[in-house]
């Protein structure tokens, strides 16, 4: 419930590009309402509810709040105004589909975020929803919609299914992600100038411990306090470092090599392991749920698209001075009115 104070204007992430729906507009708009979208009123206490939310949210940011009648005001105005007509336009669909969010499902949802986000303390709980500006009910609210928006989503894509000859088509289009070059474990020394990496080649050869003198004078952030110690796939590291470290023989030291980082001294302390490729069996689950949510994400912005076309037909209405500016069915077909 990040927590909660996240949700008050990004509860609707998948769908804040978009309105949808299929209901005409045949809700009377009152004088206690800012909108009506289909047969949903939106009263002013919600909006008011959910402007000082905002405010909330730029005091603990210890941001100013807009004032009323400046440009930000009234983007901010407008865009908590579209989240509660997404939100109705949510309801309306859900309703249509069948969605059940019963209390018993709410309680068991809220219980699991106590638990998850609060060790299961009550008094933490209540204690960041007040921070938030929050009642109880109001965060059982935003639960609900929640879970609303979850078995939308599931139905809207239950009929996703991925084939094996897309995921083999993946696996094929993309087979270096599955393939392991070939590797060895090195130690090596990095330092700036030629005479101290020749001086450190000298007390290597004459059996000096090559950690100690890693810890004391190599500029590798990364192998240094490790002594030297690291493994190097090819291809992964400079030029003439990679050439080196894979022509060395295992407990072979090599001279000062040069690179755009100054001098290294490296010591293979391996074989070379073999390049390996992961093979399309092991993979196979991972590149099928990938697939699926690709999928999934795509059904769902269509079938947001699609209902976005349908509120835009006049279906929504706005009390005078509460139209938002851009007007978010701008783009769509179809106008809306002010009464």
């Amino acid at each position: 419930m990040k927590r909660l104070a996240l949700l008050a204007f990004a509860l609707l992430a998948l769908v804040a590009t978009g309105c949808g729906g299929s209901s005409s507009a045949s809700a009377r708009l009152g004088a206690d309402d800012v909108a009506v979208a289909g047969s949903k009123e939106i009263g002013k206490e919600e909006f008011q509810t959910l402007m000082a939310r905002a405010k909330r949210s730029y005091d603990t940011a210890k941001r100013p709040f807009p004032k009323p009648g400046t440009a930000e005001y009234e983007q901010l105005k407008g865009q908590a105004v579209t989240f509660l007509i997404l939100r109705a336009e949510f309801e309306q669909e859900a309703e249509d589909l069948g969605v059940d969010v019963t209390d018993e499902k709410v309680d068991k949802r809220v219980e699991q975020l106590k638990k998850q986000f609060y060790g299961g303390n009550q008094e933490r709980y209540e204690k960041t929803l007040r921070q938030q500006g929050l009642t109880a009910e109001q965060a059982r609210g935003e639960v609900r919609m929640q879970l609303i928006q979850e078995d939308l989503y599931k139905q809207v894509t239950g009929d996703v299914k991925v084939t094996k000859d897309e995921i083999r088509a993946y696996y094929n289009s993309h087979k270096a992600q599955y393939q392991q070059p070939e590797s060895r474990e090195v130690r090596h020394i990095l330092v700036q100038k030629k005479p101290l990496a020749d001086q450190i080649y000298a007390q290597l050869k004459s059996g000096a411990n090559f950690a100690k003198l890693a810890k004391k004078y190599s500029k590798d952030p990364g192998s240094a306090a490790n002594g030297g110690k690291l493994t190097v796939s090819k291809g992964q590291t400079v030029p003439e470092f990679d050439k080196k470290t894979f022509e060395l023989k295992k407990g072979e030291l090599s001279k000062p090599v040069k690179t755009q980082y100054g001098y290294h001294l490296i010591e293979a302390l391996s074989d070379v392991k073999p390049a390996t490729k992961t093979p399309l069996t092991k993979v196979e689950g991972s590149i099928k749920q990938q697939l699926e949510k690709q999928q999934k994400d795509a059904a769902m912005t269509k079938w947001v698209e699609d209902m976005k076309k349908g509120y835009c037909k006049g279906k929504i209405k706005y009390q005078v001075g509460y139209q938002p500016n851009p007007d978010p069915c701008a783009t769509g077909t179809g106008t809306t009115t002010s009464n």
